[in-house]
């Protein structure tokens, strides 16, 4: 749903960027009918969407990675290899984002996350935590996903 909803809105904002979702579970699931219905009604069609696990490659040369809870986050760092620099969760990212401001003309994304990062610690990530962890509707009625959703679209 993430994904759909980044690509869906870089598009619109005229923003070329590549855009991909992987998990830490086992790739090859579709996504889920209240995710696909719930989606529909936002106009974001993800009805081919198949899910795909996270590999060291994908992890090490994203310029951006982005979870949806602290625990993708480890995950993505220790166990795949990708840069806690460039590794954050979506609130996290906007959090820090909002406070630092957006990237200057001047300046490339990876100098941005540079900002963004500032005074961060691997620490930081220990645990779960509702300030930084969107809650997974999985298994779960439709209104959660619209719940989730929503939160993600305001996030994104």
């Amino acid at each position: 749903m993430a994904e759909g909803l980044l690509r869906t809105h870089l598009t619109a904002a005229g923003i070329p960027a590549s855009v991909g979702s992987a998990g830490l579970l086992p790739g090859g699931s579709p996504a889920t009918d209240h995710a696909i219905a719930v989606m529909a009604a936002r106009g974001v069609d993800i009805r081919h969407h198949l899910s795909r696990r996270l590999d060291p490659r994908i992890a090490r040369v994203t310029p951006l990675v982005v979870g949806l809870a602290r625990r993708h986050v480890r995950e993505a760092v220790v166990t795949y290899g990708a840069a806690i620099e460039r590794t954050f969760t979506l609130k996290e990212l906007v959090r820090r984002g909002e406070k630092v401001g957006r990237r200057r003309a001047d300046e490339t994304v990876s100098v941005w996350l540079a900002r963004v990062g500032t005074g961060r610690q691997v620490s930081d990530l220990i645990g779960d935590d509702p300030d930084d962890d969107v809650d997974d509707p999985i298994g779960r009625p439709r209104q959660e996903y619209e719940a989730t959703v929503a939160e993600l679209d305001d996030l994104i």
